[in-house]
C-alpha cells in the first residue's frame, strides 16, 4: 500500500523536471493525477519550455504504474483555463486532495535593464500563476471536507539573493508571504500550506547557456562543466545541483502523513547554501 492511497494530485509544470518527478513518484504512492503544462515556447524564456511530447511521457509514466491521470495543456496565467481543467478533472477522478503549483521560469537578466516584459512575464508565471493555480484547485480540496496538502515551489533565491535575478527573486519571495496567508485561512479546513525552497536542480531550467552564464559570468561560452564548478563553490555539501527526485522526497514529506502537523513553514532543500 501507498502513502497516497486514493488521493488525487494536482502538478503543475507537470511535463518534465520537478513536475514529473512530484507526478510519477506520487503515483507510485498510489496517488490519481492531475497534470498540465504550457506546452509551447514561452515569451522571454532563452530555453526550450515543455512541448506535447513532454507532457504524453509523463502520461505515459503515470499509466505505467497503474494509476489514472488527466493531463491538459494549460497556461498557469490562464485561471478560466485552469477552473475549467480542474473542474473537469475532478468530475472524473472524483475528489481533490494535493495541489502542487510548481510551473515556473528562469530567465536571468540585470535588475535595471530587463525589458517590462521580462519583468512581467516572470511575475505573471511564477507567482500570480501559482495564485491562479490555488484560486482554481484550493476549493475543491476544502469541498472534499478531508483535509489536505499544498506545497507552493519556491526557492533558495528566495533566501539568499543573487544578482540578475531580482524579477526571479521577488516572485519566490512573494510565494513565501502567499503560503503564509494561505495556511492561515485554510488551517480551520485542515488544509497545510508550505513552501519548498531547492537550490539549482539539474533539469532543463537550469543546464542551458543563460545559467551557465549566471553561475560563470567571467566566462564568454561556459559550459556544464564551468557551471559546477561554480555550483559546488555555492553549495556547502559536494554536490553542484540537486536531482528532481530530491525536491520530490521533500514534497512526499510533507504532502503525506509525515507532515501532517506541518503548516506555514519554508522548507529548504539546498545542501547548505544558505550557509
Amino acid at each position: 500500500m501507498g502513502q497516497l492511497d486514493g488521493k488525487v494530485v494536482f502538478v503543475t509544470g507537470a511535463a518534465r523536471g520537478q513536475g514529473r518527478s512530484h507526478a510519477v513518484r506520487l503515483a507510485q504512492e498510489g496517488a490519481d493525477v492531475i497534470a498540465v503544462d504550457v506546452c509551447r515556447q514561452v515569451e522571454t524564456v532563452p530555453y526550450p519550455t515543455a512541448t506535447s511530447d513532454d507532457l504524453e511521457g509523463t502520461v505515459r509514466q503515470v499509466e505505467a504504474l497503474g494509476r489514472r491521470i488527466v493531463a491538459a495543456e494549460i497556461d498557469v496565467r490562464d485561471l478560466a483555463g485552469l477552473k475549467k481543467t480542474v473542474d473537469a478533472a475532478v468530475d472524473e477522478l472524483g475528489r481533490l486532495d494535493i495541489v502542487l503549483a510548481n510551473a515556473g521560469i528562469s530567465v536571468p537578466a540585470p535588475t535595471l535593464e530587463m525589458s517590462e516584459e521580462t519583468w512581467s512575464t516572470m511575475i505573471d508565471i511564477n507567482l500570480t500563476g501559482v495564485w491562479k493555480t490555488c484560486a482554481a484547485a484550493v476549493p475543491h480540496v476544502v469541498a472534499g471536507g478531508r483535509g489536505g496538502s499544498v506545497v507552493l515551489t519556491s526557492s533558495l533565491a528566495a533566501l539568499k539573493a543573487n544578482a540578475n535575478t531580482a524579477h526571479y527573486t521577488a516572485a519566490k519571495a512573494g510565494l513565501v508571504g502567499l503560503m503564509r496567508v494561505l495556511a492561515l485561512e485554510l488551517a480551520p479546513h485542515n488544509i497545510r500550506v508550505n513552501t519548498v525552497h531547492p537550490t539549482a536542480v539539474a533539469t532543463e531550467m537550469i543546464l542551458n547557456e543563460p545559467t551557465y552564464k549566471l553561475f560563470r559570468p567571467d566566462l564568454e561560452s561556459p559550459t556544464r562543466a564551468d557551471f559546477e564548478e561554480a555550483a559546488f563553490t555555492l553549495n556547502k555539501l559536494p554536490i553542484a545541483a540537486l536531482e528532481a527526485s530530491d525536491v520530490t522526497d521533500a514534497v512526499l514529506y510533507l504532502v503525506g502523513d509525515s507532515g501532517r502537523y506541518v503548516t506555514g513553514t519554508t522548507h529548504v532543500v539546498d545542501a547548505g547554501g544558505q550557509l
